[in-house]
């Protein structure tokens, strides 16, 4: 129970990996969640060559998938208790497209890992930071609301922010502590996908960033 334990969905890549290996070098027990393990594995060889060994249980598996994601909530409670930290880094990235022209099935993804798959798992999660003193959980505002051709992405991570906007104010009371914040932008695959092209000399490095977020953790 001495040992600080974090959950991060959406571990394989881009920030998600990054904020997992700065916990892992803090000293943190790191759940890392994410579709892909071989992102998950190259995350786990990387916090070892950096002193973290064991310092991450790997949880390879989509948010969207209910059971689960149940089933792996019910095993961190049965082996620690509790989390201190939830970061909710996941999310599904549709190509831009106009409006009239957003694709079904993007859109569908769209809503089930950016929105569904938040409101799904908050009730999860709730115990689980509950059962721990202090504990937070943190999401990651990408304000595209409005901007044409984000159309299925601004409106499914709106959707998601202001789901965590309701969780935070109905936790100022009793717990636990949601944080809301914007990254910088960064070199992610994902920003690659919406600017193609752009000098990524100029944005931030995701492990700086996630040290600067994780700073008041």
């Amino acid at each position: 129970m001495s040992q600080k334990i974090a959950l991060v969905t959406g571990a394989s890549r881009g920030l998600g990996a990054a904020m997992a290996e700065e916990l892992a070098q803090k000293g943190w027990h790191v759940v890392a969640v994410a579709r892909t393990t071989g992102g998950l594995e190259e995350v786990d060889d990387r916090a070892k060559a950096a002193g973290a060994v064991d310092a991450l249980t790997l949880a390879p598996m989509d948010i969207t998938n209910d059971d689960a994601m149940r089933h792996l909530c019910r095993s961190i409670f049965d082996r620690w208790g509790g989390i201190d930290l939830w970061l909710h880094t996941a999310v599904h990235a549709a190509p831009l497209a106009p409006a009239g022209h957003i694709d079904t099935k993007d859109w569908d993804k769209s809503i089930a890992t950016n929105m569904r798959a938040t409101g799904t798992l908050i009730p999860m999660m709730e115990p689980l930071l509950r059962a721990r003193p202090d504990a937070s959980a943190m999401f990651f505002e990408d304000p595209r609301a409005g901007e044409k051709f984000f159309g299925a992405y601004a409106a499914s991570k709106t959707g998601q922010i202001a789901l965590a906007r309701a969780w935070a104010a109905e936790s100022t009371k009793n717990g636990p502590n949601i944080k809301i914040v914007t990254p910088a932008p960064m070199p992610t695959a994902t920003r690659a996908r919406f600017f193609p092209g752009e000098d990524r000399s100029a944005l931030t490095a995701a492990r700086d960033e996630a040290k600067r977020l994780l700073a008041d953790i």
